[in-house]
């Protein structure tokens, strides 16, 4: 196969679309150290009341996304090959597969997995009407976790990923979040095109320090828990500093190497903890209550995923789901425009059945066995719920762990799946980020310079090490969720436009020979991948 000779000399900053978000990221960590209880007053205000106003839109965009990505498999646009026909694929399926799935569920799983469970079933719903720690509020905590971590959140990554590629590689427009707006709107968006970007990026940043605090001070608690090693700031400097460098490392690779490598390893040893808990953990219970609550998150679907909890004045709904919705939608843009960068040569139901469908099946699979399991040993006397209020939600995957056979050997294996957790999904993200600051990426030019990577890699680490040990990572997770409800307005519109495009892909598709008289997509076979 020809190779294309890469021009990068033509690359260059985008100091408009970098320094803003840059420069407001360390004003509010400065804000933060000035006067942190008025900074976190202010921002968790408007955050409340974003999600107190807008609740009902969040749900409704939510549902919105799974119903779309469900229409589109079934629409013409299914068929349409991104890239055109003749498009070769970047990499193997099961290679799409890994990083799709690993860049997309990051740690959170496995985080959350087991301590959200105690929250949702002491502190369920006043909607759902039981009694907490009760076996019925254990059916609620099941539904809210398939709810959460699933379905869901997979389709609202998936319309954003799906409108991005169609636009970048199918309609040859430009590589910039800007460009998703344009079935919509026409190319006159491009006026503002810079400044979505900006947005979506000062949302992604603060949602990443955020997540690379909580997920250090996993790390650092679980090394605590085995080696005794005290988790505070000199440990959490240790552990950003590891997973900085390694995903800088790997960023500047390439995706071919660094995170194809790293998201093989991070898959294979996810599978390994999912069969050792399967086998040690208490099978019986684990399936036979996953079987069960799956069939009552089912049945509830739609309820659940409207609920606002505005007649009982149920603070339940705007605190988990509908937060859950706003922190999904903050990271969804930049991680789509990785997502979509990499769809290539796939059809476009090939692009759902891996940022869809396969993910969605793996997490529910997830919660069935961890989120059980949690459950199961809380309510035979584990003591999971007190370690939750005494040493914080990192601490209840460890506890379940010592109820499980070869625990010193189980947890360090643990710590090693976060830490690659951690470091490949920041690997892929900051891959998007440098892309969209770059001048000159174009479908041939892909990679942004190596240098922009490590900026924004320090960056990362410094603002997630000085917010745990001397501010409050709060104030940092709170201005992402602003992030996410300007990202709400995009994602209607990407539903918009994506819809629009379904019902006339070939209006919208350069590829014109793609497609028969009738304006149906061509059958066309698909072509090895470049990269096995």
């Amino acid at each position: 196969m020809e190779k294309t000779i890469v021009q990068k000399k033509d690359l260059s900053l985008k100091k408009f679309v970098f320094l803003p978000p840059w420069l407001v990221l360390v004003a509010m960590v400065a804000a933060s150290f000035v006067n942190v209880d008025a900074f976190l007053t202010g921002v968790n205000a408007v955050t409340g009341w974003i999600l107190n106003t807008f609740a009902w839109l969040f749900n409704l965009t939510a549902l919105a996304c799974v119903i779309t990505v469900i229409f589109v498999y079934f629409s013409p646009l299914g068929k349409v090959r991104i890239g055109g026909s003749k498009a070769v694929p970047m990499m193997a399926f099961r290679s799409l597969i890994w990083i799709t799935l690993c860049t997309t569920i990051a740690a959170g799983i496995l985080f959350w997995g087991a301590a959200e469970p105690m929250y949702q079933m002491y502190y369920p719903s006043l909607g759902e009407g039981v009694e907490a720690g009760s076996p019925q509020a254990a059916v609620f905590a099941m539904k809210v976790m398939f709810l959460e971590w699933t379905w869901t959140p997979y389709a609202i990554y998936t319309v954003a990923t799906l409108t991005f590629t169609f636009v970048f590689y199918n309609m040859k427009q430009r590589y910039t979040l800007g460009s998703v707006l344009v079935p919509v709107f026409g190319e006159k968006v491009y006026k503002i095109s810079p400044l979505i970007d900006v947005l979506c990026l000062f949302a992604l940043v603060a949602g990443m320090s955020s997540s690379l605090g909580t997920g250090t001070m996993t790390i650092a608690g679980g090394l605590e828990n085995v080696f005794g090693i005290k988790s505070g700031p000199v440990l959490w400097g240790f552990v950003i500093t590891a997973i900085v460098v390694t995903f800088i490392i790997s960023s500047i690779t390439g995706i071919m190497k660094g995170i194809r490598i790293l998201s093989s390893i991070n898959s294979y040893v996810y599978m390994m903890l999912l069969v050792f808990v399967l086998i040690f953990g208490p099978t019986i219970f684990m399936l036979n209550f996953t079987v069960e609550s799956l069939g009552a998150y089912l049945r509830d679907f739609f309820s659940l995923s409207l609920y606002t909890g505005e007649i009982l004045k149920d603070g339940w709904a705007k605190g988990w789901p509908i937060f859950y919705w706003c922190n999904w939608l903050a990271w969804t843009p930049i991680t789509a425009v990785f997502l979509g960068r990499i769809l290539r040569g796939y059809t476009i139901q090939d692009a759902i059945r891996v940022n869809f469908v396969i993910p969605s099946v793996f997490s529910t699979i997830w919660m069935g066995l961890f989120a059980t399991a949690s459950i199961y040993f809380e309510m035979n006397g584990a003591g999971l719920l007190t370690a939750l209020n005494e040493r914080g939600p990192e601490a209840v995957v460890y506890t379940i762990f010592r109820q499980l056979p070869l625990a010193l050997l189980v947890i360090p294996f643990y710590i090693f799946i976060v830490f690659i957790s951690f470091v490949t999904a920041a690997d892929s993200n900051t891959n998007a980020m440098a892309g969209l600051c770059t001048h000159g990426i174009s479908q041939e030019v892909q990679e942004s310079p190596s240098w922009l990577k490590i900026i924004w890699g320090v960056t990362l680490a410094l603002v997630a090490w000085i917010m745990i040990s001397f501010a409050n990572i709060n104030g940092i997770k709170a201005a992402s969720n602003l992030g996410g409800f300007v990202n709400l307005f995009l994602a209607v519109l990407m539903i918009a436009g994506l819809l629009k495009i379904a019902n006339n892909p070939k209006k919208y598709d350069v590829f014109q020979e793609d497609y028969d008289a009738s304006g149906k997509p061509v059958k066309s076979v698909r072509l090895p991948a470049a990269v096995e």
